[in-house]
């Protein structure tokens, strides 16, 4: 049975798709391709910035209660190179150079199954979520931590006439780069989105995650986001994003669209 409502999240906790951030109705097809840019800036604890640009491509398949979702990113990050996206500052750095580096970032493979849905006016849902983070990324450029990673969650969503309710609980797995140490981690997130109308709607997401390294720090951060549906295939979101802590980015920013076959 095809889903009635299709809610994936943007996370700065677990920034892994950018595959969407509303509660949005059911795709015209099973295939949807999904592209956009996530920039955002931080200091994380340090005393110099890092600026990360995330420009995903991402493919989606729908099938019964099936949701298979493969993304292949671009990243460029600009700092003093002790930051990696997903993890935050994960090593010690005393250098004073802000360096540029860029190329293929972490390939994504996700697979979701919808366990249960309790109807199809005002539904309550409950999904299950694997997913495997590729250590695709150049360590050597300080891309990422050159690891596989992998992670598993439980999404909940309730409609109440225009508003959508939802909320995810998960549990990260890192891989182990040479001569560092990161922790196995719990996350989780919850928050509302508003249908304006029949083709806006419009929320708040509230993400958070234990530290991934005994020196370093929890994340939490705030994202507002707008949804605009353009036609039966067609999809547009933007977002702005507040960090809390020195494990998040101080602000972020990005937007998407989706195509749906």
């Amino acid at each position: 049975m095809k889903k009635t409502l299709q809610i994936a999240l943007v996370s700065g906790v677990a920034l892994t798709a950018l595959c969407g951030q509303a509660a949005m109705a059911s795709e015209p097809g099973n295939f949807t391709l999904i592209t956009g840019f996530d920039y955002s800036s931080g200091k994380y604890g340090g005393t110099d910035s890092t600026d990360i640009l995330y420009i995903p491509f991402t493919g989606k398949y729908e099938t019964g209660p099936w949701t298979l979702k493969l993304t292949v990113p671009y990243i460029q990050i600009t700092g003093p190179g002790n930051v990696v996206r997903d993890v935050g500052a994960f090593r010690s750095s005393s250098s004073t150079t802000r360096t540029t580096e860029s190329g293929l970032g972490d390939v994504v493979a996700q697979a979701t199954y919808n366990v249960y849905t309790s109807g199809y006016v005002n539904p309550f849902m409950v999904d299950l979520t694997g997913k495997i983070k590729f250590g695709t990324a150049d360590e050597t450029k300080g891309l990422g931590t050159g690891q596989d990673d992998y992670a598993a969650q439980v999404d909940l969503y309730k409609t109440i006439d225009k508003f959508t309710a939802f909320g995810t609980v998960g549990y990260k797995v890192f891989g182990q780069p040479t001569g560092i140490v990161l922790n196995n981690v719990w996350y989780g997130s919850f928050g509302g989105s508003y249908k304006l109308s029949d083709v806006n709607s419009a929320g708040l997401i509230m993400d958070l995650r234990q530290k991934a390294t005994d020196t370093g720090y929890r994340q939490e951060e705030m994202t507002a986001f707008v949804s605009h549906k353009i036609d039966k295939s067609w999809k547009t979101q933007a977002y702005l994003v507040k960090g809390f802590t020195s494990g998040s980015p101080d602000w972020g920013a990005g937007a998407m669209v989706m195509y749906a076959f």
